[in-house]
């Protein structure tokens, strides 16, 4: 019996389709409009009540930032180069390009925006399991290799900071150069 107060939820049941079906609404409406994204637009798209959504996410923030953390999460591996460096600049071009653009920069405040820290957490961890998939492959090839921590505070964090607040996103240099400096030789 369970005896906890938050309910537990049958994967792939009512629940996980509500999901699924709200947000497929949600990237559609995006991408035509965002002066139609609403919760009764998007309750309509998805075949569900407004109140279905209020009950679920509270607003359309929360909506908006549960959406964005579902398409931060990876859906594969980072790729495999051969080399902890390689692998660090290859994963981490790939995602500035997609972060840096603006969709990607949308998501990223979509995400923070929300008083829920928890979303913010999440893609922490999304990003933190990518580092340790990369430097678990290097330490099995005998490669040096610094903590995942060191990777998110010495180049993960600047180029977030970069993309989110400064006039211009950093560059493919800008992170070849922190990836440099976190494994201890310049480029």
């Amino acid at each position: 019996m369970n005896t906890s107060a938050t309910p537990q939820l049958r994967p792939g049941g009512r629940s996980a389709r509500v999901q699924a079906a709200v947000h497929q609404a949600v990237r559609e409406l995006q991408q035509e409009d965002t002066d139609g994204l609403t919760v009764p637009a998007i309750a309509s798209r998805a075949g569900v009540t407004p109140s279905t959504i209020y009950r679920r996410w509270g607003d359309l923030t929360q909506l908006l930032a549960d959406v964005a953390v579902e398409q931060m999460r990876p859906d594969t591996a980072p790729p495999d180069t051969g080399t902890y460096r390689g692998d660090l600049e290859t994963w981490l071009g790939d995602y500035l390009e997609e972060i840096a653009s603006e969709p990607g920069r949308k998501m990223l405040r979509d995400v923070l925006c929300t008083p829920v820290p928890d979303n913010a957490c999440r893609c922490a961890e999304f990003m933190a399991q990518q580092v340790d998939i990369i430097r678990e492959r290097a330490i099995a090839r005998g490669e040096h290799v610094v903590s995942t921590r060191d990777v998110i505070d010495h180049v993960l964090s600047p180029l977030l900071y970069r993309i989110l607040f400064a006039s211009e996103p950093p560059s493919v240099d800008d992170l070849h150069h922190w990836i440099a400096g976190v494994l201890g030789h310049r480029r």
